[in-house]
């Protein structure tokens, strides 16, 4: 699944460079999944109320991530 994301991604963003491209469901609420979808590049995720939070949080790690910033306290 996480190939055939990447590919409508790619090709979605060819296609049309400005298109909003984000998942709904519990996938995303789910910290590795947050990752997944930072790194393949959508734009956002959605998830149910009691996820919120931690999606918050990941989506934040996961940017650090990419910047190399280390998010240790």
């Amino acid at each position: 699944m996480g190939r055939l994301v990447r590919i409508a991604v790619d090709e979605g963003r060819a296609a049309r460079p400005d298109l909003e491209i984000g998942v709904c469901g519990e996938h995303g609420g789910d910290p590795e999944s947050v990752h997944f979808f930072h790194a393949a590049g959508l734009d956002h995720v959605s998830c149910s109320p009691f996820r919120v939070p931690v999606a918050r949080l990941e989506a934040g790690r996961a940017a650090l991530a990419q910047t190399g910033v280390s998010d240790s306290r």
